[in-house]
């Protein structure tokens, strides 16, 4: 009967608020509680980041080389004559290929050595490094490479090469303006 008495005083202090059987009922609601506040954090954490990442690529110009227009403003030059643009023979001598362009490059201002502060044009020797290389690239490429589905490729092989020479980011974009072969 002893043994009943203890178990009956055990059910009561159980019922009247005891210690021991009080935790077993609080902790697993609270790990519960617990978890789901961190999965919600959690979830509104992915949430932002894939929000941002789907707004930076919106702004992203898609030519796939990591250039994410994330640059001051550029200033614009063209090249060669303000009415006719660049005129070379091109397809090797014995071509008789002539190309007429209108040729804009979007500079790097910050580029001191490439830029003239004072006059936001190209610096003398910039200049004429600029007008050697763009020249001998156009004199270089064959007939078959001006068809217009391989344009955004050649524009970009214009800007690599241009970058390469006058320093990295230099020149931000080509763009042409005018293209008659004949």
């Amino acid at each position: 009967m002893a043994d009943k008495d203890k178990e009956k005083e055990k059910d009561v202090e159980a019922a009247e608020g005891g210690e021991s059987a009080e935790p077993k009922k609080r902790s697993p609601i609270i790990f519960i509680v617990i978890g789901v506040v961190v999965a919600l954090l959690l979830a509104a954490g992915i949430s932002i980041f894939v929000t941002t990442q789907i707004m930076a690529g919106a702004t992203h110009n898609g030519d796939g080389d990591g250039d994410d227009r994330d640059h001051d403003p550029g200033i614009f030059i063209q090249l060669g004559d303000p009415k006719e643009g660049v005129l070379v023979n091109v397809g090797g001598p014995r071509a008789g290929k002539f190309l007429k362009a209108g040729i804009v490059l979007e500079m790097n201002p910050n580029k001191k050595s490439v830029i003239n502060e004072e006059t936001n044009d190209l610096q003398p020797n910039a200049r004429i490094k600029i007008m050697d290389l763009t020249t001998q690239f156009l004199r270089a490429t064959k007939v078959e490479d001006f068809d217009a589905e391989k344009q955004d490729e050649l524009k970009k092989q214009l800007k690599d090469s241009l970058n390469a020479e006058l320093g990295s980011s230099a020149v931000y974009d080509v763009y042409i303006t005018s293209f008659l072969l004949q």
